[in-house]
């Protein structure tokens, strides 16, 4: 009995070692960095334009009727930054 659970036991131990990346990834995933203040600048710059051409693109045909207040107020708030 203790034979095989030491079996088992150096299975597991192997099966680790050799998937220690992807248990890795699955359990601590890598956060996305912003290395200077330059990318922080640039990324939050592309978010900012995301959002603005995703309510621009629901305006469509109809122009700013077709948004809600809420969305009005915040392409508002975009443009002035």
């Amino acid at each position: 009995m203790s034979d095989l659970f030491i079996l088992i036991l150096i299975i597991i131990v192997i099966l680790g070692f050799v998937y220690r990346d992807r248990i890795r990834n699955r359990f601590f995933p890598e956060k996305q960095k912003n290395y200077t203040i330059d990318d922080r600048f640039n990324s939050d710059k592309r978010e900012r334009e995301k959002e603005i051409d995703t309510l621009l693109s629901k305006m469509g045909k109809n122009g700013i009727n077709d948004l809600s207040p809420k969305d009005r107020k915040r392409l508002d708030e975009l443009s002035k930054k």
